[in-house]
């Protein structure tokens, strides 16, 4: 798949409407509409719905997340056909995702711990190392727009466990 030119990209983003709830989930709400760094902007943007997770218990929490993965695959998908581009730096719901799967790893609930969380989420999302590009490569329509964050979620969660709890 091919980069898109800005123009294109431009144009797709005019086709969002805010006032459909998924496209104002798949952007997060709103969050995905910065013209820099969109992703990083919806890993941002996750935080503070995360501070309200946390006050649930952890049960309930991971069947949040795993409810939002579940609509996430829809709503992406939805809002990538109504755009006519899949996968557009836009659509954020996958950051919030693997956000939260990202931040149930944290030894303590402190901000040091969520910029961490942050930082390595950021870059495992980015630069995609294996396993993270196989799924992103090979899973496409809106569980593999899903998928490549949660992957990158769980792996970073892993990390920040690994350090937080042995270091």
């Amino acid at each position: 798949m091919g980069k898109l030119s800005k123009e294109d990209s431009i144009a797709a983003k005019a086709r969002l409407r805010m006032s459909n709830p998924w496209h104002l989930l798949a952007t997060g709400f709103g969050s995905g509409l910065s013209p820099w760094m969109p992703g990083t902007m919806g890993s941002i943007a996750a935080i503070p719905f995360w501070l309200l997770l946390i006050q649930l218990p952890l049960q309930l929490y991971s069947l949040v997340v795993m409810f939002s993965f579940c609509i996430g695959i829809y709503i992406c998908s939805r809002t990538s056909r109504d755009i006519g581009v899949h996968d557009h730096g836009s659509i954020v719901w996958d950051e919030f995702v693997g956000m939260w799967i990202t931040l149930i790893a944290l030894p303590v609930n402190s901000w040091q711990w969520v910029l961490a969380g942050f930082v390595v989420f950021r870059i495992l999302d980015a630069a995609k190392p294996w396993p993270i590009s196989w799924f992103d490569r090979r899973i496409h329509g809106g569980t593999g727009i899903m998928v490549d964050d949660v992957v990158a979620g769980v792996l970073a969660a892993a990390v920040i466990f690994g350090v937080g709890h042995y270091w």
